[in-house]
């Protein structure tokens, strides 16, 4: 009963107002109120600020900074293997596999349309057919920058509006269409093992999405569906290494990457599993442990 109270209220819950609020109180210098909301959220979720880049609370003026906190250099380590694809975030996989050709496996008895995932474009999402994917949810207490994969060249942004729910497990098992229904912010790369989608996917207090190259994108990002498109071959193309920050959540949420048919093969992924940034996700297609 408790379960299903959680999952319905969200129908009725001013979702959107309660996100915008809680993200100007995120985003407020209060400083010692804000010290001793860090530190009640430190103790309440176990964050290990041990490998932040600054460790103690007072350092941080508002909650977002926190939230957002760099970690120190030697914290993680990227594998450099050029075969080798990378968790793009600290967090636990919540599903992975093949999409069958335009569906997404969320949990039992729910799938979620790829097309619609990528902001109703069939163009955009026409290369993921029968492609792989997976799909990692970032817990309150996980670090909450997004790295990338493998190095790629941005060619497009899309900014999905959307509902707002909660993404965690629970919910994940109970909302039909949870990850293509909810606000998000959609980064295609042009990449060695070819296109590759990068979703970061809004949720329940999640009060804003980043990019490194655009900035804060919602909010505001409006009520329609909008599209950028970048130049791959100019001198201001937005080009990343494998490792390099793509963007940010301010608060907690989840990601979906999407890659084309044929093109890799997942490292020993299985439903639950901790990911840890710059550990080994896939492998290029074709490659095998002798040729790594």
């Amino acid at each position: 009963m408790l379960d299903w109270l959680k999952v319905n209220l969200q129908y009725v819950t001013p979702k959107h107002l309660i996100s915008r609020l809680v993200g100007k109180l995120a985003a407020a210098e209060m400083g010692s109120v804000t010290t001793s909301l860090i530190k009640l959220f430190i103790k309440q979720y176990n964050v290990d600020m041990s490998e932040a880049l600054y460790e103690e609370p007072t350092h941080y003026r508002s909650f977002n900074a926190f939230f957002t906190r760099p970690l120190k250099p030697e914290a993680r380590t990227i594998d450099t293997n050029e075969n080798v694809l990378i968790h793009a975030v600290d967090g636990t996989v919540s599903q992975f596999g093949d999409i069958n050709s335009d569906s997404i496996f969320q949990a039992k008895g729910h799938d979620f349309s790829l097309t619609t995932l990528l902001g109703g474009k069939p163009d955009i999402a026409a290369p993921y057919k029968n492609g792989k994917f997976a799909t990692v949810y970032l817990a309150p207490r996980d670090y909450h920058r997004i790295h990338m994969p493998i190095e790629g060249t941005l060619t497009d942004m899309i900014y999905v509006p959307g509902d707002l729910f909660s993404v965690n497990p629970l919910t994940a098992q109970n909302i039909p269409g949870l990850f293509a229904r909810n606000e998000r912010v959609v980064a295609i790369f042009d990449t060695p093992v070819g296109k590759m989608a990068m979703v970061l996917v809004g949720a329940t207090i999640v009060a804003s999405i980043e990019t490194v190259w655009a900035g804060t994108v919602t909010p505001p990002a409006g009520q329609n569906v909008q599209h950028w498109s970048y130049e791959k071959d100019s001198e201001a193309a937005v080009k990343l290494e494998k490792g390099a920050e793509l963007g940010r959540f301010k608060l907690g949420s989840t990601i979906v990457v999407c890659f084309e048919k044929d093109t890799i093969d997942f490292e020993d992924l299985a439903p639950g599993m901790v990911t840890r940034l710059g550990e080994p996700m896939a492998m290029k297609r074709g490659i095998n442990d002798t040729d790594s």
